[in-house]
């Protein structure tokens, strides 16, 4: 690890830890050559990951992106911040084992709404009839119908 203050390439480690959101060790270091005190944190890189529209697209995984569409479905529910994140972070743990470089959008949505019908059935609806494209009112009944018989058996 090079000083940012006199550019030295040696430098020791004082202290590591891990920070509070368990995601990065933190490490304050003193350079060898001017003794000065610097931090570093250590993260683990995420493989950048595509995902492929249903054009051919491929856009850049975006965390950001799919947790503001799972939130406008959730909007008004009683799904709180921190179940949003936890599904996210579901998915995100699920995507990583998969160790793929690029995936359908499809898969994404799939994997959102199987957390979301456990979790608030007006926002599986609500998040189905956005990525699902539902066109008329019998698209809601198909679906509503079809999630009420998964229920039952």
């Amino acid at each position: 690890m090079y000083c940012p203050f006199c550019n030295y390439k040696d430098s020791r480690v004082l202290e590591s830890r891990l920070t509070a959101e368990n995601s990065s060790v933190r490490r304050r270091r003193e350079c060898e050559k001017c003794s000065r005190r610097f931090t570093t944190y250590e993260r683990v890189e995420a493989m950048q990951l595509l995902v492929i529209k249903s054009t051919g697209d491929r856009q850049p995984y975006s965390r950001e992106k799919l947790r503001a569409g799972i939130s406008r479905a959730c909007a008004k529910t009683m799904v709180t911040a921190d179940e949003i994140d936890e599904l996210v972070d579901s998915v995100e743990g699920e995507l990583a084992q998969f160790g793929k470089r690029e995936l359908q959008a499809s898969m994404l949505g799939e994997l959102v709404l199987s957390r979301l019908k456990n979790l608030n059935q007006v926002a599986y609806v609500r998040f189905a009839s956005v990525y699902r494209q539902f066109r008329s009112i019998e698209d809601f009944i198909n679906e509503l119908n079809s999630f009420k018989n998964e229920f039952k058996s």
